[in-house]
């Protein structure tokens, strides 16, 4: 039955201009102006019965009577109509004696002059709303809490939608973006076979647990030195995994004037290095098909011998022997490699053990990392944790993970693919501007900006989450249909996303800056309607590290804190007792 009970003399008014998406309203109750709010919804009659039309408040405007003007003997003041600006957002079809209503976002037909409209509220307001969460609940729901114009009705968004097109998630330093992320983390952990990876930068989600949840780790140095492994939940990358372009940006100073000899000699020698350990293993099939870019083992010491050998070569001349032709050429390269295999920060790189040597090994870490539930009897979400990975080759590690995943995916048969997400939190500090990267950041922007771009095609969904999206990769933020918009203060980041939001609604994401902690603005392909949502909160919540300063400062301060901290740093191992 339909939802709405207006009446002729219950309208707001009656439309005076139209254009393709916007409706100006001639509001003739200046009570009734008085009271409406902007970002409010409306009702405005279609051409074709049986249908309503939907409308996001954009603009009220109050202008002075004709009278008031006469009476204060201004007579230059422009006259005109108290007017209401309403963006269209959507259909609703009033289906009688059907089982429910139907809303579509989508635009059929526009207002006739002079057509009614109404406001949307009290009862109209929520039966629209349940009828919007009937809808939603009918599919594939994701619910994140609450409508903020209707307080008892759910907000429901498309779990297919939302991941098909990419997400974003953002919001300034304590807005919720973190909350908001763990409530969508524990709704996907509820589903049998999901599979995603979390990539966790500071060990802010060690607190989600539970069925379908897995914490895992990349290799810090006490784990290398107590030797965990996969079954500890504990990651080892080993070098071997990394692309060519990666390892020539961890290994070639780009500034050094042999660097293009440099390069050569890696991707000739790294190739050479996978040949003998295929030849050795007996693995012809691989042997006949393999490139440097293939995930082979190699032994890294046979690499460095070689490129020794290549930096003090002395070949036959003419009076006796003379140095080759990169004599000296490669040692600062080969100095560069010896430094970054002894630091014990790297060792999930270099010190993961002979097991990682092993050419089973990779199987094991794609099942542990890649595999939905059924597949590595844990669980579907993986949460790894670099809080322990050097800062100036996190976005190399973090998009080796990304590479592994996409990689998996694209040499799958379609008939045998299964979906994954990766949700790619702090975003902004591994998948930068184009402009903010330096050389080895560029191979994690090539990395995910293909994933952005093909991910669909293969099952790899992204949802980038930052507190900065002014410096988050174009490109990426691009590819996102859905968009998730907590708090932001700083203009430049309000920008980005207003520009990435329809023309019409742009004037919606005025209140950005005025959202309160919790709050979020949602627009996108998942969701049914532009909205303004109050975020459940999570079963579990994120080590957010929002810290009470003022009530911290009156309590006694813990004993010893400086001294463990101090031992802590200079073990690079965290233990809260110190011996």
């Amino acid at each position: 039955m339909p939802i709405f009970n207006f009446k002729d003399n219950d309208a707001l008014g009656k439309v005076a201009s139209v254009d393709t998406a916007n409706v100006l309203v001639d509001v003739k109750n200046v009570d009734q102006l008085k009271r409406l709010q902007v970002n409010h919804l409306a009702v405005l009659q279609s051409s074709r019965p049986g249908q309503h039309l939907i409308g996001l408040i954009t603009q009220v405007t109050r202008k002075r009577d004709p009278e008031e003007v006469l009476a204060d003997g201004i007579n230059d003041q422009p006259m005109g109509l108290n007017l209401c600006r309403i963006a269209l957002i959507g259909t609703l079809l009033d289906r009688d004696g059907a089982k429910e209503n139907v809303f579509r976002r989508t635009l059929e037909t526009v207002p006739e002059i002079d057509a009614n409209c109404f406001s949307l509220e009290g009862d109209n307001l929520t039966g629209f709303m349940r009828t919007l969460s009937s809808i939603a609940a009918n599919g594939n729901a994701l619910t994140l809490g609450k409508y903020t114009l209707d307080e008892h009705a759910v907000a429901y968004l498309n779990g297919n939608k939302f991941f098909q097109r990419h997400a974003f998630i953002g919001g300034s330093t304590g807005s919720g973006k973190s909350w908001t992320t763990a409530k969508i983390i524990e709704q996907m952990a509820g589903l049998p076979n999901v599979n995603a990876i979390v990539f966790d930068l500071h060990g802010e989600y060690s607190p989600l647990v539970g069925d379908g949840i897995q914490q895992l780790k990349v290799a810090g140095p006490a784990d290398v030195e107590a030797k965990r492994t996969l079954g500890d939940g504990v990651l080892y990358l080993p070098y071997w995994l990394l692309s060519y372009e990666a390892l020539v940006s961890m290994f070639v100073d780009r500034s050094d004037q042999n660097a293009p000899n440099q390069s050569m000699i890696m991707a000739r020698e790294i190739n050479h290095a996978k040949r003998k350990y295929l030849e050795n293993g007996n693995y012809s099939d691989v042997l006949a098909h393999f490139t440097v870019d293939s995930p082979v083992p190699f032994d890294l010491g046979i690499l460095l011998q070689a490129l020794n050998d290549i930096n003090i070569e002395m070949v036959p001349g003419s009076r006796g022997d003379k140095q080759g032709e990169f004599y000296g050429k490669l040692a600062r390269m080969i100095s560069r490699l010896e430094n970054k295999i002894s630091d014990r920060r790297l060792g999930f790189l270099f010190n993961g053990g002979q097991d990682t040597l092993d050419f089973s090994w990779l199987e094991k870490l794609t099942n542990q990392i890649l595999g939905s539930s059924s597949e590595n009897d844990k669980a579907g979400i993986k949460i790894i944790d670099f809080s322990e990975v050097p800062s100036d080759i996190l976005p190399l590690i973090v998009s080796l993970v990304a590479r592994l995943a996409f990689s998996v995916q694209q040499w799958t048969p379609s008939e045998l693919r299964h979906p994954i997400a990766l949700l790619c939190d702090e975003a902004h500090l591994y998948i930068p501007q184009r402009n903010m990267a330096d050389s080895a950041d560029n191979v994690s922007i090539d990395i995910f900006e293909r994933i952005a771009k093909e991910g669909r095609k293969y099952g790899v969904s992204l949802v980038v989450i930052s507190q900065r999206p002014s410096e988050v990769n174009k490109t990426m933020l691009s590819q996102c249909s859905n968009f998730v918009s907590m708090r932001l203060t700083n203009a430049e980041d309000q920008g980005v996303i207003k520009k990435l939001l329809p023309d019409s609604l742009g004037g919606f994401s005025d209140i950005l800056p005025t959202l309160d902690t919790g709050e979020a603005l949602i627009v996108g392909d998942a969701s049914l309607l532009p909205s303004r949502i109050r975020i459940d909160e999570p079963i579990n919540r994120p080590n957010s590290g929002t810290i009470d300063f003022w009530d911290e400062w009156q309590k006694p301060v813990k004993e010893r804190r400086l001294s463990i901290a101090v031992d802590n740093w200079r073990k690079q191992k965290y233990s809260i007792n110190k011996n």
